[in-house]
């Protein structure tokens, strides 16, 4: 019986280590946007949005994704949620009710690129509500970011 509980506690802990490390981290989420920056200057907005909104295509990894605003807030790309493609999201809010798209919007408008306030968002891998924070970068009149579950 002692063996069987250390071999459940081993399972479990690696298990916990292996969806940790399938969990995107803050430096693959930089480099995501950096990405998609650079596809926007080289190929173009409409180009760009096209592969950001495909779920298949290079900027979509585990739990990582870009999405894109305008300046209005609305969503322009969105590689796991095309439901969102088009739509005001100005006025949408966290679980504990804050309205984190217009922390995205300040924050390229102020400094231009860094990570947003912390938010609450269902992880669209597990489903699970997690705290998320997203990093942002301003380009031309576009809003581009990547977040990660903590």
């Amino acid at each position: 019986m002692k063996n069987f509980l250390a071999g459940v506690m081993l399972a479990l802990a690696s298990a916990g280590a292996a969806f940790a490390a399938d969990k995107g981290t803050q430096d693959e989420a930089v480099a995501m946007v950096k990405k998609a920056v650079a596809l926007i200057k080289a190929k173009g907005r409409d180009a760009a949005l096209a592969e950001f909104n495909n779920p298949k295509g290079g900027f979509v990894d585990r739990d990582l994704y870009i999405f894109v605003l305008d300046k209005d807030g609305v969503t322009l790309a969105n590689g796991v949620n095309q439901r969102l493609v088009g739509k005001n999201v100005m006025q949408l809010k966290d679980a504990d009710g804050k309205f984190f798209i217009k922390n995205f919007l300040e924050l390229g408008d102020t400094k231009g690129k860094g990570w947003a306030p912390e938010y609450k968002w269902s992880n669209t891998v597990t489903q699970a509500m997690e705290t998320k924070q997203s990093y942002v970068e301003k380009v031309d009149n576009l809003y581009v970011g990547c977040g990660v579950y903590k």
